[in-house]
């Protein structure tokens, strides 16, 4: 697993990013970490995602196991643990919370799920996952679609360090820096995952986030947070909006 880490102290920020994403979305916040974040954090890259390895399940049981062994070895018994997900990162949180997995969180957050889904969608996400990869001649031309599968076009530029994290050469060319099988996660239980959770789990959307609407969010969480006039990837727009949030609920 690649990960990156800073801060100190006993407690523990753990940071999981979405669907073909990286964990260098993180990086406007882990910026302001120093001011906002009293203790450790800990950013990774998913398996199959970035630099880090792919797995033979992309299951969400799978994942939360993968990213538990690679927490444990950080955390102190005398701190805290707090998760922050985004997307499908965020459904590992809710998953981490039921304790299933050998972290006990103290909270965790998730921001931006995708909680309602319909069979045509299931259906694209089987597909994708069928797929081999796709290269491309240039490194310009991966980027840009790596931004678009990520929901950071008009975010971040092809040029941006974030951008790069996300993409990879081989002999064949370039090519996105994901396992393309870790689309078939399937359609993940929010609403089950929110029960069982063994701690405050907390979601929130921004309110321009097209992929889910609050309305939905409400019926799982009657106390979903408003992160503002952003998008999907609100922790790359206004990494100050995630902080406060959290502060909010610390």
């Amino acid at each position: 697993m690649h990960i990156e880490q800073g801060g100190q102290g006993p407690d523990l920020l753990v940071l999981l990013h979405g669907l073909g994403a990286t964990g260098a979305v993180w990086s406007p916040m882990c910026a302001d970490a120093g001011e906002r974040w009293r203790g450790r954090w800990l950013g990774m890259d998913l398996p199959g995602h970035g630099g880090s390895d792919p797995q033979d399940s992309y299951a969400i049981g799978q994942y939360a196991a993968t990213v538990a062994r690679t927490i444990l070895p950080h955390v102190d018994r005398a701190g805290r643990v707090v998760i922050l997900g985004h997307s499908l990162g965020g459904v590992i949180s809710l998953a981490l919370a039921t304790g299933w997995f050998g972290v006990a969180p103290h909270r965790v957050f998730g921001a931006g799920i995708k909680v309602a889904w319909n069979d045509d969608e299931l259906r694209r996400m089987e597909t994708l996952a069928a797929q081999p990869v796709k290269y491309f001649s240039t490194q310009a031309e991966a980027a840009d679609r790596y931004l678009k599968v990520s929901g950071l076009s008009g975010i971040a530029t092809a040029e941006s360090p974030v951008a790069m994290r996300g993409v990879a050469q081989e002999a064949a060319g370039w090519r996105l820096a994901m396992d393309p099988r870790a689309f078939g996660v399937g359609k993940p239980p929010i609403g089950d995952l929110m029960k069982l959770a063994k701690c405050p789990a907390l979601l929130g959307r921004a309110a321009n986030d097209a992929l889910v609407t609050m309305e939905q969010l409400q019926a799982i969480d009657p106390q979903a947070a408003d992160l503002g006039p952003y998008g999907h990837n609100v922790m790359v727009e206004a990494p100050a909006q995630v902080w406060d949030w959290m502060d909010a609920h610390a």
